[in-house]
């Protein structure tokens, strides 16, 4: 920040401008590491997601749900393959009683993202 000097009468209209100038800064980190992140995880469940024929795999997509000038919300999710995905993450039973092995690829990559979301955006304001 710079430095500079303002009399008594003025320290209120500085104080309200610089604050308002770190909201700014602090709103361009958020939406940026939000972002990254985002594109983070979804590569992330691409990486560890299972495969078969290759589809559920290539159908997970990181679409931006809501902006405003405040926030900025994300959304990871399975384009085209969204019934399976629940299934693969936590197992199934089958029609002959035998239960098919979980393959948690899902909730890893969130964990992860949830972290790397808050190191980046305490990086991004310590700067």
């Amino acid at each position: 920040m710079s430095e500079r000097r303002v009399s008594v009468d003025q320290m209120a209209e500085a104080i309200t401008q610089s604050l308002g100038e770190y909201a700014e800064l602090s709103n361009e980190v958020m939406k940026r590491s939000v972002t990254e992140v985002s594109q983070s995880v979804k590569k992330d469940i691409q990486v560890n997601a299972p495969v078969r024929t290759g589809k559920y795999k290539k159908s997970w997509a990181a679409k931006k749900v809501q902006e405003n000038a405040n926030s900025l919300t994300m959304a990871v999710h399975s384009r085209d393959r969204y019934q399976i995905a629940h299934l693969l993450e936590h197992g199934h039973a089958r029609r002959n009683g035998d239960r098919v092995a979980a393959i948690p690829h899902i909730a890893p990559a969130e964990q992860r993202g949830a972290e790397e979301l808050v190191s980046k955006i305490e990086r991004g304001l310590s700067q």
